[in-house]
Parts: structure tokens; sequence; C-alpha cells
């Protein structure tokens, strides 16, 4: 069954903390929970950490579940056995919440929160492609045998950013095996250069989680053009809801090859933006408005 949900980055930036500094965490909960009336929240710095049942217990007192969250490999650098013992706390808290999926990116030679432009990303040859595609299916496997799905997310600054390097990793986990799922990010694949209809396409039957964000596509341009990283691009409003008339992405063909595929999990707005210029509850509204609009009318719920 379809659900849908959102993440407290709208609210309270997990990468720049100063961006809604401002916004209480009762704030977040009331709104995401009681006024617009989400299924579910994503994790944030602002939720408890280390106690899975404290943080059960907070969602569900505002009518929310606990979606997933993300988790930084390090497997470029790390052993692998090190890497599961990393991952482990992170599972147990998702398996005492009931989530299905855990998202993880590599983190080891990211740019996203640094001060550098996008264009000096990192990027793997074929072979170290291959290799780090190894070490993620390796993770993706322990994770399955606990009965969770590790969903990779490609992800701006990082090794997995472009159309082509989605199509590069997909292909080399699914030589390793296929325990390695998708989450399909339509902001990030658009803002990496791809169509994000194109790439869902291909990719469809393993995606297990879906982001709904948008991009605005004159301040990508300034991101480019200038040099801009990943979060001055955020601050610079780069990111936006569904709905949103200043957004590219269309979302009605997204939602339509899911359909096609019998997607049944979470749908997740995504989407940082400064609160204090773009207020929250306002585009947080919009977007699931507009989501479930088009779920409806293309038969997705």
């Amino acid at each position: 069954m379809i659900q849908f949900g959102t993440n407290p980055i709208a609210w309270a930036n997990d990468d720049d903390h100063s961006l809604g500094a401002h916004v209480p965490t009762t704030q977040i909960l009331e709104e995401a929970g009681r006024q617009i009336f989400f299924d579910g929240i994503e994790n944030g710095h602002r939720w408890p950490q280390d106690d899975p049942k404290a943080l059960k217990e907070l969602l569900n007192s505002y009518g929310l579940q606990f979606i997933t969250g993300w988790h930084s490999l390090n497997v470029l650098t790390n052993s692998i056995e090190d890497e599961k013992l990393a991952i482990q706390p992170h599972l147990d808290k998702l398996k005492y919440n009931g989530c299905k999926v855990c998202i993880a990116c590599e983190t080891s030679n990211t740019i996203q929160g640094e001060a550098k432009p996008l264009s000096e990303r990192p990027v793997l040859d074929d072979a170290g492609m291959t290799d780090f595609a190894n070490r993620v299916e390796q993770i993706a496997a322990y994770c399955v045998d606990q009965g969770i799905d590790l969903v990779y997310h490609h992800h701006m600054g990082t090794v997995v950013q472009s159309p082509e390097d989605i199509d590069a990793f997909m292909a080399a986990t699914a030589a390793a095996g296929g325990a390695t799922k998708l989450l399909f990010d339509a902001g990030h694949c658009y803002f990496g250069g791809g169509d994000p209809v194109e790439v869902l396409k291909k990719h469809a039957s393993r995606v297990r989680h879906f982001h709904a964000k948008n991009v605005r596509p004159s301040v990508r341009e300034v991101v480019e053009r200038d040099g801009w990283s990943f979060m001055e691009g955020v601050r610079g409003g780069v990111f936006t809801v569904p709905g949103d008339q200043e957004g590219a992405v269309e979302f009605g063909p997204l939602l339509q090859i899911l359909k096609e595929h019998n997607y049944d999990g979470w749908i997740v707005i995504e989407a940082e933006q400064d609160p204090a210029l773009r207020n929250p509850l306002l585009y947080q509204t919009l977007g699931l408005a507009t989501l479930k609009r088009l779920a409806r009318e293309t038969q997705l719920i």
C-alpha cells in the first residue's frame, strides 16, 4: 500500500543546522502529523538517535510512523566487517520501528557538505565502480539477511550522481548479486543531469523507495555557471516540492511508471529549503496535495 511521508529536513536541515534552527521540534511534528497529515516521517537530527523505543513513541504521539533514515557508508575506506558493525545499530532501530528499507550513500569522499563546486565531486572509473558496487552489495546482503532492503541514494556531490553513474552502479550491483536496491530521487536525478522519466523507466523494477524532490532550473543554472557547492545550491533554493510552478520535474509520468511496476512503498517529500524564506507548512501541504491528486489520476492509489 502506498504511503506518503516527509522528511524533517524541510524544517530543520541536517547538513546545515543553522537552517531551521529557529523552528521548534514540536512545530515540525505538529505540522507534519496533525496539520498536513503525513503517514510518516524520515529520520532527522532532532529525533532520539540511540533509543528506538523513544523514537517510536515520540513520532506515534503525533500520528506519524518512522519511515526510515539515512546511513553513511564508508565502504571505500573501511573493511566490510567494520561497515557491518557500523550499520548494525541503525538496522536495529529500523527493525524495532517496522521499517522495510535502509537509505545508504557512500560518504567517505563526498563533497556534499563541503565548500567546493560540484564539478569537483569524486568520480570512479569502470574498475573503481565495479569494486565499489561489490562492496556495497556485501552490505546490502547483510541488510537483507535481517529483513531490510538497502536502498542506495544517488546524490549530488558523491560517486553516484549522474545518470551514467546510476546506470553503471545498478549494472555492477546486479552483476554482483542484485541485493542492492535503489532510492530514486527525482530532484537529485534532474540536478545531476538526468531525465527523471527515462532514468526511472530503466531502474523501476529495483526501486524500493521514492523521494519526491523538485528542482528550480533557474537556480540549478546558477549553481553550474558560478561553481556553487551543493549546500550553496540548497541555501539558494535549488530544491522545492511537487506542485511548485518554479519546479521542472513532472511527477505525473513518474507515478505512472511506479504504477506500471506495482510499486507499493513510501513516497516521501524530501525537499530541503530555507524555512525562513519558504514556509514548510505551506510548501509541504502543496507537495502532498499534488502527489495525492496525481496518484489518484494514475490509479496508484
